[in-house]
């Protein structure tokens, strides 16, 4: 089982109060949990204020940073961890600079980039960004060519395309990635993104989901990727989790529930997941049941517990969380 970390490029009023993090807090993070052992950090991606965000901090606009730069000064302050997207909102995205970006971003950190990509949780994020340009679109549409055109871009020599949403003749995009097939993770719970992940993913990054819905689309995943002419087991099943340990049960999922990642729960309802199962289907308890925890998840398939996400009020409160886990957890279940 591998574990990663979730940074908090993303998530000031989403998660985490205003203001939380700033850019020497993000390569502090970073550095400690290569040196605890960590597979990778992974950088959120929202460019404006969630409505419910911005009822709940009249007058304090949070501090968003876009990941892919702040991985980029991350990479250049660590040797070994691995770094991604969880996730970048691709309909938001001009695929041929980006593919561009995302090649760069490889080279530079010796290969340890890894693309996450997904629709976006809020369609008033989407709206704001695009105006009158993205009037009709449906983001799901936009979604799919953006995965094809990346897929071309990150792979052929001189990809051309013509669709609805991009166009590009005959780009020469070198150098390529240094790890091959570039670790692209799809991301999203629904059936559509199962597909998606099934056709093109190297990895399939879901939210959480109760574990016996996740069993399901795990299987689905790998019967229709071996449909596709593909080997299921080169498939990552990369969940990502929220994680609050405490000594005892009770006191873990007290302090979940008093922390802000709730409120960012019932924002994200409309998406049919059960709320009342966010304690028991996230990584919240005591270090004997998230070791527990793990082991059954690895029992259904999941093999890298992903962007984990710590609630907390400040960053050394975070922090504190990345250590007791990594210790406690982590390294054990590893051993």
């Amino acid at each position: 089982m591998k574990f990663s970390v979730c940074l908090s490029t993303g998530f000031e009023g989403v998660m985490y109060p205003i203001p939380f993090a700033g850019p020497e807090d993000f390569i502090e993070q970073a550095k400690l949990c290569e040196r605890l052992g960590y597979d990778s950090v992974w950088g959120n991606d929202h460019i404006t204020t969630q409505d419910y965000v911005r009822e709940l901090f009249p007058g304090k606009p949070p501090n968003f940073y876009e990941p892919l730069i702040t991985l980029a000064a991350i990479a250049g302050a660590t040797k070994r961890i691995g770094l991604g997207t969880a996730l970048l909102v691709l309909p938001m995205r001009e695929p041929v600079y980006l593919a561009k970006q995302v090649l760069t971003l490889d080279q530079m950190s010796n290969g340890r980039f890894m693309l996450g990509v997904g629709i976006g949780a809020y369609r008033e994020e989407f709206t704001a960004w695009g105006g009158n340009r993205i009037r009709g679109a449906r983001r799901g549409d936009m979604m799919d060519e953006g995965l094809t055109t990346l897929t071309l871009l990150l792979n052929e020599d001189r990809p051309s395309f013509d669709g609805k949403y991009a166009s590009f003749s005959a780009v020469e995009m070198f150098p390529k990635a240094r790890r091959q097939p570039f670790p692209l993770y799809v991301g999203g719970h629904n059936l559509e993104a199962v597909e998606r992940a099934a056709r093109l993913g190297q990895g399939w990054l879901p939210g959480w989901r109760p574990w016996d819905e996740l069993a399901d689309r795990i299987a689905l995943l790998r019967r229709r990727a071996a449909e596709h002419g593909r080997d299921p087991t080169q498939i990552e099943i990369a969940p990502q989790f929220s994680v609050t340990i405490g000594k005892t049960a009770e006191a873990a999922e007290k302090r979940y529930m008093e922390s802000g990642l709730v409120a960012h729960r019932v924002s994200l309802a409309y998406t049919g997941r059960d709320l009342s199962q966010q304690v028991i289907a996230n990584l919240v308890g005591s270090p004997e049941m998230l070791r527990e925890k793990v082991g059954k998840l690895a029992e259904i398939g999941v093999g890298h517990c992903c962007a984990l996400m710590f609630p907390a009020d400040s960053v050394a409160e975070m922090n504190d969380q990345i250590q007791w886990f990594a210790e406690d957890v982590m390294k054990i279940t590893s051993a």
